[in-house]
């Protein structure tokens, strides 16, 4: 199996429709005019996933940026409200149990945990401008300092556009 296209900087990113824990469709299109920080992750409450969500509802400079934050794994709705509660997060996380989306942005496929491979979610960021297309994306996440390094490439972001 072949690695999809990876989407680069300054191209559009892929339209999507996903739902989140209530059934609501969340789409790039109805966040246009805003960043929109994409993450994907292998599965609710577990130690790593949970520290990321947190850092991410956490993070005062994210929220000041008025970033919208979505994120998406395979989990169904039922887990996603349950985590969502537990942990108070803000934002929305959405499902997408065949992985499609997943697949079709390079977030799932083979990755090697503790020199084993196998098949799943791939921790990664994207960052997406205002207009729709991609600012910047982190393809292997180290969770600690992340919500940081997303913050700082907004305000990088803005900065250059403010220059130009």
């Amino acid at each position: 199996m072949t690695e999809p296209q990876r989407i680069q900087p300054g191209e559009s990113f892929p339209e999507f429709s996903l739902p989140d824990a209530n059934g609501t469709a969340h789409g790039l299109s109805q966040y246009a005019g805003r960043y929109v920080v994409l993450y994907t992750y292998p599965k609710d409450d577990t130690p790593g996933c949970t520290k990321e969500a947190c850092d991410f509802r956490d993070h005062a400079l994210l929220k000041s940026l008025g970033a919208v934050i979505l994120g998406v794994s395979r989990d169904d709705a039922s887990s996603h409200a349950q985590f969502t509660e537990k942990y108070s997060l803000p934002f929305p996380l959405l499902s997408d149990p065949d992985a499609g989306f997943l697949k079709s942005i390079g977030s799932y496929g083979p990755k090697t945990l503790y020199g084993k491979v196998t098949e799943g979610i791939k921790r990664q960021t994207f960052l997406i401008g205002p207009d729709g297309r991609l600012v910047k994306s982190w393809l292997a996440v180290q969770v600690e300092g992340h919500a940081d390094a997303v913050a700082q490439a907004i305000r990088e972001h803005q900065e250059k556009g403010t220059a130009a």
